[in-house]
């Protein structure tokens, strides 16, 4: 097995792809039936499996490698504190204020039909209009809609910060990589959190609301600084990943095989069985825990030593991209629409969109240092942390 390089590039590189994952998706949720802020005309319904497939471990591989960033960040204080509240909340207000606002107003053009002007929209929008609604279901205004993730890591990384770098030391991350254990013991934990707390708590990317979120992304962000936040690997779960990467694959395949199976046979709405149900929230525990492990030991084997000037610009560029992304992907998809082109190349033109705008904006915010500050561009010497 390689030994890793002074700075985790594997991390990084796990980071840009799941961001490239992340433009797909997106773009995906414009052809899924699935709700979304816009909708093509032109719906897929076969993307919806594969987007299944992809929907349960994505967002917790994220948390998880802002996790072990954090991990490798220096010790914990208020420097620290401070630094990754200003990295991640500024982007969000500038996001909410400026970036996102366009996604809600063609969500209520297209849904309500709403023959406002932009400016009228931002009128009511600034001052948290509420009468956006079809039925009891009503637009909040202000939105933060897909920069949801930066509220939820500030908190978690404000938690951990102020728990102290101790808690990091102890025996019981070391057994967890003892073994198989590493396959299992945390795939046991989220299939308890999802037959438990799931049912009641359903995810609604509320910061006060969201219990169930909560417990399962602050698990893997936990997981992800406690075992894979060190160039050192001092409890072995690098090692672990590395040697069960191939088990965590093919059980992942299989779990995703059983979820498909169960798709096909209760499509729609049709109810399935509550001992079955239990039995499937299992087993998408599974798919969201074994995937990760898969990933984090290739990249570890294949990935370590990767590293050079693409690593370097891309590893920049994701955050401001991800700011960026979906309102491109949504004006995009809206303005596509009506040219009725063919649907491969509509959808080929909406990711080409999506990415190249993204960087674009980051090669442009990035000379500008006010716009760089709040889109996120933080430029930093390469160092072992």
């Amino acid at each position: 097995m390689p030994q890793p390089s002074p700075r985790l590039t594997e991390l990084d590189w796990l980071r840009i792809g799941a961001f490239a994952l992340l433009i797909l998706y997106h773009c995906g949720m414009f052809y899924v039936p699935w709700e979304w802020h816009v909708k093509s005309p032109r719906l897929v319904p076969a993307l919806e499996w594969v987007m299944a497939a992809i929907s349960p471990w994505r967002m917790g591989l994220l948390f998880l490698i802002s996790g072990a960033a954090t991990g490798l960040m220096g010790p914990p204080g208020w420097r620290l504190a401070a630094g990754r509240t200003r990295r991640l909340m500024l982007p969000l207000l500038f996001g909410m204020a400026v970036v996102v606002p366009p996604q809600p107003y063609l969500e209520v053009v297209e849904k309500l039909g709403w023959g406002g002007d932009y400016g009228a929209f931002m009128r009511l929008y600034v001052q948290g209009y509420g009468g956006f609604c079809r039925g009891d279901d009503c637009l909040t205004l202000p939105t933060w809609n897909h920069l949801w993730f930066l509220p939820y890591l500030w908190l978690y990384t404000l938690a951990a910060l102020a728990l102290g770098a101790r808690w990091r030391q102890s025996p019981i991350w070391a057994g967890l990589s003892r073994g198989a254990r590493l396959l299992w013991l945390p795939w046991l934990l989220l299939a308890v959190l999802r037959i438990t707390v799931m049912p009641h708590l359903p995810i609604t990317h509320d910061l006060l609301h969201d219990g169930y979120a909560h417990l399962l992304y602050a698990t893997l962000f936990v997981l992800g600084l406690a075992l894979f936040g060190h160039a050192d690997d001092r409890h072995g779960a690098w090692a672990a990943a590395v040697r069960w990467r191939r088990w965590a694959l093919g059980l992942a395949l299989v779990a995703q095989l059983v979820s498909w199976a169960a798709q096909w046979a209760y499509p729609g709405d049709m109810p399935v069985p509550e001992p079955l149900l239990a039995l499937l929230r299992a087993n998408t525990a599974a798919r969201q825990w074994l995937p990760v492990v898969a990933l984090l030991g290739y990249a570890r084997l294949h990935l370590a030593h990767r590293d050079g000037p693409w690593r370097r610009a891309l590893t920049e560029a994701v955050f401001p991209c991800y700011i960026a992304h979906q309102t491109l992907t949504v004006v995009a998809g809206h303005l596509l629409a009506p040219l009725h082109w063919p649907l491969a190349l509509e959808a080929l033109t909406l990711v080409a969109t999506t990415l190249l705008g993204s960087l674009l904006i980051w090669r442009l915010v990035r000379s500008v240092p006010v716009l760089a500050t709040c889109m996120g561009v933080e430029r930093r010497s390469e160092n072992p942390s």
